[in-house]
């Protein structure tokens, strides 16, 4: 222990750190390290060494409400993150505790089915992440891990995805010398989340903290989806990523979410599919007075949504490989007004009085037209905006919108460049 709390007091942690951590200073990052080692030792007792992995949160770019229709996505992880100190063991048992939790999760590896007391928790992720390491041919074994996490739980930055890449990135340093790909550690960790942990999820949120950076998926075939890393330094632009919390409550609009998908696949029913990626544009643009005529206007439009967005993702992720961040600014905000007027998920129309989302929308508008870009993020009716704001106006957006919405509202963030990773002293 005294090796690893040296190296990080004396600063042999600092550049690594400070590329995953952009806009904090140095000093807090050496003191979260810090703290986790004690967290460690109190818990596990003193190791000599104590090796540091990180996995974050991530942001949808674009493509909003795409994937279930096997559309496109552009994501991109960011420098929020759930972070561990971690020390391998020879006794064939994981144990993980996480900060702010009660218990101390300990999972034996002779027993790699899921089990049902274990369902919608923690433990049945990190089961099942080994159990799809042991079935692929890898290697696992047992270690002791303290996590912490700053990765905003039910923000839409994906927390228990970061959380399961965080376990099998673990797994892939200790004991396979790094070699599994992070679109495998992706998949393994989706595989977790869908067979034990029981939430039938797609890969959109390991994908996004896995490969980091921005990535644009293709879910046509979503058994094999196609990985496009988008190479774009974020730094570069000058502008910082804010997610704003508006703290309406996400209860009771499962049905709002789950009307999306419906409707999007009613429209490519009516041509014989199960999904609109199987329908050509086209062939609904034909067929939209029909279609209105047995379905109604919202499934249409929902449907156009859904073609212009996958034509964005595209354009999107083009402007960012050119250094093109006004182009791409332009096509954020068209992607919000698309999901604002077409895919209408910003508010539940069974409650119209409230409208948080759209109120952050239109301050954001206010502030940031002409200069920054602004969306719904993730799900929508409820919860978060996104809004891309260039530096010199961070802290009157931040101001401003706090004054809504309260104090801690705004989140100040960066897209980080590297997804699940170990953190090595220099």
């Amino acid at each position: 222990m005294t090796s690893t709390k040296e190296n990080v007091s004396a600063g042999r942690y600092d550049a690594p750190l400070g590329k995953l951590y952009p806009t904090k200073a140095i000093e807090e990052s050496r003191s979260r390290c810090l703290s986790l080692l004690e967290d460690f030792s109190t818990l596990f007792g003193e190791k000599e060494k104590i090796r540091f992995f990180s996995a974050p949160g991530r942001t949808e770019v674009g493509g909003n409400h795409t994937d279930h229709n096997h559309g496109k996505v552009l994501a991109a992880s960011i420098n929020l993150d759930a972070l561990a100190a971690v020390s391998p063991t020879d006794n064939g048992v994981i144990r993980v505790k996480s900060r702010g939790y009660d218990k101390t999760d300990v999972i034996d590896l002779a027993r790699l089915s899921p089990l049902p007391e274990e369902k919608d928790h923690s433990s049945a992720l990190i089961r099942g992440v080994a159990a799809r390491f042991s079935q692929l041919g890898y290697q696992i074994g047992g270690f002791d891990a303290a996590t912490t996490s700053d990765v905003l739980s039910g923000s839409g930055l994906s927390s228990s995805a970061a959380f399961e890449v965080l376990i099998g990135t673990i797994l892939n340093y200790l004991y396979n010398d790094g070699k599994i790909s992070p679109v495998e550690i992706a998949q393994i960790a989706q595989y977790a989340e869908n067979e034990f942990f029981g939430k039938p999820c797609g890969l959109m949120d390991q994908m996004a903290c896995s490969v980091g950076s921005f990535v644009k998926i293709d879910f046509a075939d979503p058994q094999k989806p196609v990985i496009e890393p988008v190479a774009f330094d974020f730094s570069s632009c000058r502008h910082s990523l804010c997610i704003v919390d508006t703290r309406a409550s996400h209860a009771d609009l499962t049905d709002e979410y789950a009307a999306i998908r419906r409707e999007m696949e009613t429209v490519a029913a009516f041509f014989g599919k199960n999904c609109l990626r199987e329908v050509s544009k086209d062939e609904v643009t034909r067929h939209i007075a029909a279609l209105r005529k047995k379905l109604g206007e919202r499934p249409v439009l929902r449907a156009l949504h859904f073609y212009a967005e996958n034509e964005r993702v595209d354009k999107e992720a083009a402007a960012l490989a050119a250094g093109d961040f006004e182009t791409f600014k332009s096509l954020v905000i068209e992607s919000g007004y698309s999901s604002y007027m077409y895919n209408q998920n910003v508010f539940a129309p069974t409650d119209p009085k409230n409208q948080p989302v759209s109120l952050a929308l239109a301050l954001s508008e206010s502030i940031l037209r002409g200069k920054g870009a602004w969306r719904v993020h993730g799900g929508g009716f409820a919860g978060t905006i996104q809004a891309f704001v260039p530096n010199e106006l961070v802290e009157v957006y931040r101001r401003e919108i706090e004054a809504v919405f309260g104090e801690g509202a705004c989140h100040i963030l960066a897209i980080r460049p590297v997804g699940g990773t170990e953190i090595k002293a220099e």
